[in-house]
C-alpha cells in the first residue's frame, strides 16, 4: 500500500505486509505513545481492524490485535485507557471515506482465521448500528469471551474468538530500562537481569530483610502488572516452579509497588513488556529438555513407578513455564507412561 494516515497523535503507514504506528511526540500526546515512538504491527499480528463513531466529531480506526501477539497488551491486560491505546487512531469525521477505505484494505490482508468484526461504520445504516452498540453492555476487560466488544466492534463470542498466538509477532520496548516505585527502584538490562532496590523510606521490613532482589530471566516465567492509576498498582516477577508467595506484593521480595506518582504507566509498562518478552524469547530459544533415564532403567530393565512419576511432574512443571511446548510435553509424557 505504501500510504500514509495521519490522525491525532499518531500516523498511520501502510506497508505491504505491516501496518507501521509512528506517534508524536507533542506536549498533548499521551506520555506513554511518546515513549514508544513507533510500533510495527505485522499483518498476521491483527485479529480484526474496525472504524467506530468518536466523540466530538470524529471517528475512530481500530487495529485489535491478537491475543499474545504484542507484548505490550498482553501485559496491559485490558487496564489501558482508550486515549493511550497504541491501535487507536482518531479522525476527524470528514476522513470517514477515506478511513473506510484504509479500513478494508487492512481487512483485505489479515489472516484467513481472522474474527469477523461488527463495524458500525460499514454498510449498514449508521443510526442503527450505533443503537446496536448502545444496547450492547459495556466488556469487562477480566472477562475475555463477552458477545461482542462495544469498545472495538469485535465479535469475541466463543466462535469467532480471535485466535491466540504462540509467539510475540511485535516487537517490545528496547533497551535497558529503570523506573523509581514508591518501595525502591526498578531495573532491565533489556536481556538478562531483572533488579530491585530498596528504599529507605517505601520498602517493607520485610523486603529489607530480604535485600536488594537480582532475578535471571532463565528463572522467570511470567510478569503481572497492575495499572499505578487504580488502588493497589504493582509490578509483580513470577518466579519458576511455583513455589508459594507472599499475598500482597509490598511484602514480596518479586515485587515492586507503585503510587503517589511512582510507577507511572508510561515508564512501568513498557518495562513490564520488556521482561515479559525476554522471557517469553529465552524460553523459546531453550532447546526441548530431554527427560533423563537412569542407566539401570534403560534396555528393557524394570522401572520404577514412582520415579517415572516424579519425572512426569518435573516435566509438567516446565511445561507450565513455558519451558516445553504441547507436543512436547505430550510427547514426553507418552515416552515416560510407556516406561511402565
Amino acid at each position: 500500500m505504501g500510504d500514509v494516515l495521519a490522525g491525532n497523535h499518531a500516523t498511520w503507514e501502510f506497508e505491504s505486509d505491516a501496518l507501521l504506528i509512528r506517534f508524536d511526540r507533542g506536549n498533548r500526546t499521551p506520555k506513554l505513545l511518546s515513549v514508544l515512538r513507533e510500533r510495527r504491527v505485522p499483518h498476521e499480528a491483527l485479529a480484526s481492524v474496525t472504524l467506530t463513531p468518536g466523540k466530538r466529531g470524529t471517528v475512530v480506526l481500530h487495529a485489535v490485535p491478537r491475543p499474545g501477539a504484542d507484548p505490550l497488551m498482553e501485559v496491559a491486560a485490558g487496564q489501558l485507557k482508550e486515549a493511550c491505546d497504541p491501535y487507536r487512531l482518531v479522525l476527524p469525521a470528514d476522513r470517514e471515506t477515506l478511513a473506510e477505505y484504509y479500513r478494508d484494505e487492512l481487512r483485505a490482508r489479515l489472516p484467513a482465521d481472522a474474527v469477523t468484526a461488527v463495524d458500525p461504520l460499514g454498510p449498514v445504516d449508521p443510526l442503527d448500528a450505533i443503537d446496536r452498540l448502545s444496547a450492547v453492555a459495556p466488556r469487562d476487560p477480566v472477562d475475555a469471551m463477552g458477545a461482542v466488544d462495544a469498545a472495538t466492534g469485535t465479535d469475541v463470542g466463543a466462535a469467532g474468538a480471535p485466535t491466540p498466538v504462540d509467539r510475540f509477532l511485535v516487537a517490545p520496548p528496547q533497551g535497558p530500562q529503570s523506573f523509581k516505585t514508591y518501595d525502591g527502584k526498578a531495573s532491565f538490562d533489556g536481556v538478562s537481569e531483572v533488579s530491585f532496590r530498596w528504599s529507605w523510606t517505601g520498602a517493607s521490613t520485610e523486603k529489607w530483610k530480604a535485600g536488594d532482589q537480582t532475578f535471571s530471566v532463565r528463572d522467570l516465567c511470567g510478569v503481572e502488572w497492575r495499572s499505578p492509576e487504580v488502588l493497589d498498582g504493582y509490578l509483580r516477577l513470577v518466579p519458576r516452579g511455583g513455589a508459594p508467595r507472599p499475598t500482597q506484593p509490598d511484602l514480596d521480595p518479586a515485587s515492586v509497588v507503585f503510587g503517589l506518582g511512582y510507577g507511572p504507566v508510561h515508564l512501568s509498562l513498557p518495562f513490564a513488556a520488556a521482561v515479559l518478552a525476554a522471557i517469553r524469547g529465552r524460553a523459546a530459544d531453550r532447546v526441548p529438555v530431554p527427560v533423563a533415564v537412569p542407566a539401570g532403567m534403560r534396555d528393557g530393565a524394570s522401572r520404577d513407578p514412582g520415579a517415572v512419576a516424579e519425572r512426569i511432574r518435573h516435566l509438567g512443571e516446565l511445561h507450565q513455564a513455558g519451558l516445553v511446548t504441547d507436543a512436547e510435553f505430550s510427547a514426553k509424557k507418552a515416552e515416560l507412561l510407556a516406561e511402565l
